[in-house]
């Protein structure tokens, strides 16, 4: 027989070894390893989302020599590079590219299928951030008629102010229009872009605010533009510029008043003849005014400044404005770059003062990418060239004319799209879909085209990659035409000096994509990334919903 006391002692240890609290105080003790809840998100208190207009992936290797340490490279020593970052929809422009970078979707979904498209439903053509609706703010003209009505989804940034119940502030700033109000979404605190010409100031429109808050009017009072009137000469030695052409050469285009297009381009003199303000956009000035106001912006509006997430749009439009006039291999291009790369430094120097180094997340993509001047690649004996489209249209009309009788099958030719008239064609007792291979087949026989897709195949197949792939994401069923045309690789519909954009083909599609900052894990990558890729990603850190089209994915190597 054991003891009474001896059952006691063997009840309190069993007691001991069951009990869940006491039992996994002891193995806490005994194990160096201590299970920790998932960290469900990253709050930084400021995200900057900044689009280089036209930038092509090059101008970071190839000007890479000329950057400081604190711009364009401390994203990539410090941050997230996506090396292998493409447009996966045409047109490559900037209405569709600011959409899609914010929407994380393509043109098939957010529903800006162009810059300008023709309204099928309206029979006339359309601007893609236009509202007459609304009224300008900051100026008597129609340039702040404006408003993002047309796109139909969200953004990242609409996103953000409904997870924080309206709390967090949007911000949109950019010289174009579109760059600002596609970005900013349909709820963002304000947009703001330029205007030339006499004014040279900062604007909005009615669907943000009634007046102009303070600190905008007292910029737009002050000389902070006015001091860029001056020439323009490279940054930096000239003769240093080792990563471009010649300055003097036939592939660039001239301001009123050159008769070459070298530097110093004396802005003071080409004032007048070159409609004053709009001047500034088509040099490296524009960027660094949109530097300024957007460094003024953070100030006047406080962002960053509690623990609720605020979201900065910045769109450095003068990129654009520069090659598509001189030209991606130009002198003016890479001076514009060395001087971006500067503007840049300036502004993580603020958000590192202001806001705190580690406190912000940032990233850095294009809206699309460009093509070397044909007329450069002809001359290096590169297959080029340049297509007139006027002598397709009248070819494709006598065609047209030969075989139904009559013009009138077609509503409307604009891009690189053919809208036909489904009522004129059916009352012909004709098929759409027959009509569409018809045409199709007939483009197809053109010089111009290496393909030609009608809207019956891209609305009955699903492609997965390549130009059909690509073309299918622009294809919107209710906006898009009938016949989509793709010109053969390195031929544009485009003057013969400077460089363009808009193709499905790959020197439109290859754009940086960067990240750095709080909840960025630093390194690189050269699986391929897509720019819808870029909103659900910016979703999953700041643990919120994803824009409500979106069809990209999260990259997960971008996220610590």
């Amino acid at each position: 027989m054991f003891p009474k006391s001896y059952f006691l002692s063997v009840l309190s240890i069993g007691l001991f070894l069951i009990s869940p609290g006491v039992h996994s105080q002891r193995r806490a003790k005994k194990s160096d390893k201590v299970e920790v809840s998932p960290r469900l998100n990253t709050m930084p208190k400021l995200v900057v989302g900044i689009v280089v207009d036209q930038m092509r992936y090059d101008y970071l290797t190839r000007f890479w020599d000329h950057y400081g340490d604190n711009g364009f490279k401390r994203f990539v020593n410090k941050g997230f590079n996506c090396k292998n970052n493409h447009f996966n929809y045409a047109p490559t422009s900037t209405g569709p590219g600011h959409a899609s970078v914010y929407t994380g979707a393509t043109p098939a979904i957010h529903g800006i299928i162009g810059n300008d498209w023709y309204d099928k439903e309206k029979d006339t053509m359309v601007y893609c951030a236009s509202d007459d609706s609304q009224t300008s703010v900051g100026i008597v003209s129609d340039a702040g008629k404006m408003s993002p009505h047309r796109m139909t989804v969200t953004t990242i940034t609409d996103q953000l102010r409904l997870h924080t119940q309206m709390k967090s502030k949007v911000i949109a700033i950019a010289l174009k229009d579109r760059g600002a109000v596609l970005p900013g979404g349909h709820t963002a605190n304000a947009a703001y872009w330029f205007t030339g010409g006499d004014q040279g100031k900062w604007i909005s429109s009615t669907f943000y605010m009634q007046n102009l808050p303070e600190w905008v009017v007292n910029f737009n009072a002050s000389d902070r533009v006015e001091k860029y009137i001056k020439p323009w000469n490279t940054l930096k030695d000239i003769y240093s510029y080792k990563e471009s052409g010649p300055d003097s050469n036939s592939y660039e285009g001239l301001f009123t008043g050159e008769n070459t297009p070298v530097f110093p381009h004396d802005l003071p003199k080409l004032w007048d003849q070159n409609s004053k303000y709009d001047l500034l956009k088509v040099t490296p000035f524009g960027n660094s005014i949109t530097a300024d106001f957007a460094l003024e912006a953070l100030k006047g509006e406080q962002l960053g400044t509690d623990d609720i997430t605020d979201f900065l749009t910045i769109s450095f439009s003068s990129t654009d404005y520069v090659g598509h006039w001189f030209g991606v291999n130009s002198k003016e291009i890479q001076d514009t770059y060395i001087r971006l790369d500067l503007d840049l430094e300036r502004i993580f120097e603020f958000l590192d003062t202001k806001i705190g180094e580690g406190e912000y997340t940032v990233f850095l993509t294009s809206d699309h990418g460009a093509i070397n001047v044909p007329a450069y690649l002809n001359d290096k004996k590169i297959p080029a060239g340049y297509i007139n489209r006027a002598d397709i249209e009248s070819q494709l009309g006598d065609f047209i004319k030969y075989k139904y009788g009559s013009m009138d099958l077609v509503k409307n030719f604009s891009g690189s799209q053919i809208f036909l008239d489904h009522k004129v064609i059916q009352n012909l007792d004709l098929s759409v879909k027959e009509v569409q291979e018809t045409l199709a087949n007939e483009l197809l026989t053109y010089n111009a085209f290496s393909k030609v897709y009608t809207a019956y195949q891209l609305r009955n197949n699903e492609y997965g990659t390549g130009i059909p792939y690509i073309i299918q994401n622009g294809y919107n069923m209710k906006r898009s035409g009938d016949i989509f045309m793709v010109y053969k690789p390195g031929s544009i519909n485009y003057s013969k000096t400077g460089s363009t954009h808009g193709s499905p083909q790959i020197y439109d599609t290859h754009t940086p994509l960067l990240f750095y900052g709080k909840g960025i894990n630093p390194g690189a990558t050269a699986n391929r990334t897509e720019i819808p890729d870029i909103a659900p990603t910016l979703a999953v850190l700041l643990g919120i919903a994803f824009p409500n089209g979106t069809t990209g994915k999260p990259i997960s190597e971008v996220l610590e």
